[in-house]
């Protein structure tokens, strides 16, 4: 058996890792265009900022250690320049000597990836607008962070570019961040990603929202100016354009494979290609979402390794299959931390899907221990059966341990009862005895019993929901320092006292600060004859949505 893999990083070097340990007698050849297979993608922006201060960290598995651990016929600046499917064969270009050969197989693997969207914009060629996809980026772009320069523009707002934000400030660099979205990280819900924004802000970040670079222009001496949409121009000393990613699918293309509207290389769940003897993983795929069974491009780390053990185990007759991408993902920001797994309900909603959500705000370990710090859960499920559809966590400690629990929770298609009874692990300094993932299910799964009906922020700031009597729970102090127009204030604690001065033929709003009290208000009220529901997450989550919107 003959394999040839194109590109050696992430799926391709795990394919061939993999082939390696399922065959000794195959002979694998990896034919990789860079100067290094099997470097850390991810760890790029952290060697930028300094946190990783040695560059060879960044390389997971050198070439010397493939070819002697492994076993493997490495081949690095060798670019595949076409496949020829009658003859099983590739095209290969030494990009060191020019030399030109061709190479045979019995299968053939792409992984060759995802490549930085450059639009054409005037200047984008300049030496000066950088990328961040390989190490020959990251040295470019570490030189130039290091050479003393005070300001920088991202182009993006997704993962790279808050990650290179990030990386830059803490080498001393003012950065501005531009975004054609109306919020940062696009594939968060805006409301749950507000906290980070606002974050960015106090760490010196400038977020110029709603706009987009149309012109790159080198000016006098060594800065660049940086035309915008609006017609407002900035200033810097160099910029970095992150505005997405596509498939580096051409191969594919031109020999006539199946890719999608998107350019990813269609597979099926065994990571075969419209060409049986031939297999694609890792970004330059698309593959199937878990949730919604609908076809999507999803550049992760996770998922483009397992593919690339699935198509070895597929090629040596093993019943190994790929369930789909549910999209589990996490980005810190100067301290904070984001999480998501599964369907946004932006996607949700894009999808015509039905579902639930709620929102939980507590704290990441037991409030009575020194450092308890504040995160949000949000929680989209389905409004019948309760299946776990997707979730956002956003906060300090503790997000990541949170998105991970119901990531498996959706791999193992459970439901909202089911985090009711989730046992998870408890000490003061790490959770609650009631986690918030029971907490999530709680909450859920009294929504879908009907002994909470729950409003949103959206319901009750919207003109046809107007008629709703607001009543805020909390204490007199807490009302004076801020709640929502219009409510009336009554104490949790005197409500039973008070309940004939409510209106029996209005329905009733009752909220606090998160959602507890305003829960236990709703059980009070709907059993007193009122017409009751509970703002989901309460005045923190009113105050989110409202600064959201301004």
């Amino acid at each position: 058996m003959k394999i040839v893999i194109v590109g050696g990083v992430a799926g391709g070097a795990s394919a061939a890792a993999r082939a390696r340990r399922l065959d000794e007698t195959a002979e694998i050849v990896v034919l990789e265009r860079g100067h290094h297979p099997s470097f850390a993608n991810c760890g790029l922006p952290y060697y930028v900022g300094g946190k990783i201060e040695s560059r060879k960290k960044l390389l997971v598995a050198p070439v010397e250690m493939l070819r002697n651990r492994h076993r493997l016929d490495v081949r690095v600046r060798s670019q595949v320049t076409k496949i020829d499917r009658d003859r099983k064969q590739v095209h290969v270009s030494n990009l060191e000597t020019g030399d030109q050969y061709t190479e045979s197989f019995d299968k053939l693997i792409i992984a060759t990836g995802a490549s930085p969207f450059r639009p054409p914009i005037p200047g984008i060629d300049s030496s000066k607008v950088l990328e961040l996809r390989d190490l020959t980026d990251a040295d470019r772009m570490h030189a130039i962070a290091t050479s003393g320069v005070k300001r920088a523009v991202i182009v993006g707002a997704g993962f790279i570019g808050m990650e290179v934000a990030e990386n830059l400030v803490l080498r001393g660099i003012d950065v501005t961040v531009v975004e054609l979205a109306d919020q940062i990280l696009p594939p968060w819900d805006r409301e749950m990603i507000q906290p980070i924004e606002k974050h960015l802000g106090e760490q010196g970040v400038k977020v110029l929202l709603g706009e987009s670079a149309i012109g790159f222009q080198e000016s006098a001496g060594d800065g660049l100016t940086i035309q915008l949409k609006s017609g407002q121009s900035l200033d810097a000393d160099f910029a970095v354009v992150s505005i997405g990613v596509r498939p580096e699918s051409q191969l594919a293309v031109d020999a006539d494979i199946e890719c999608g509207p998107g350019g990813g290389i269609i597979v099926n769940d065994s990571m075969q290609t419209s060409d049986p003897n031939i297999y694609a993983v890792g970004d330059v795929t698309q593959v199937s979402c878990f949730v919604s069974k609908t076809p999507v491009q999803i550049p992760l780390a996770g998922p483009a390794n397992r593919q690339g053990r699935i198509a070895a185990d597929h090629i040596f007759g093993r019943s190994s299959t790929y369930r789909g991408t549910q999209g589990t993902a996490v980005v810190g920001v100067f301290g904070m931390t984001a999480a998501m797994t599964g369907l946004s309900e932006k996607l949700l909603q894009r999808h015509d899907m039905p579902y639930e959500k709620i929102y939980v705000h507590p704290s990441d370990h037991a409030g009575y221990y020194p450092g308890a710090q504040g995160l949000t859960l949000k929680l989209l499920f389905d409004p019948i059966d309760g299946v776990i559809l997707g979730a956002q966590c956003v906060g300090t400690n503790g997000v990541d341990k949170r998105i991970d629990v119901i990531a498996m929770a959706i791999q193992a298609s459970m439901t909202v009862y089911d985090l009711e009874e989730a046992e998870l692990c408890y000490a003061p300094q790490y959770g609650h005895a009631k986690d918030p993932i029971n907490m999530a299910g709680f909450v859920a799964s009294g929504v879908l019993r009907g002994d909470q009906p729950v409003l949103h922020v959206d319901d009750i700031q919207s003109k046809e929901d107007s008629e709703r009597f607001l009543l805020d729970v909390r204490s007199e102090g807490e009302f004076s320092d801020g709640h929502i127009p219009d409510a009336t204030n009554i104490p949790l604690e005197s409500l039973r006292e008070h309940l004939a001065e409510l209106p029996s033929d209005q329905p009733i709003a009752a909220y606090c600060k998160v959602g507890q009290r305003g829960y236990v208000a709703t059980r009070i009220l709907r059993q007193n004859g009122f017409d009751a529901a509970n703002v989901s997450g309460g005045y923190t989550s009113w105050m989110r949505r409202s600064l959201d919107s301004e």
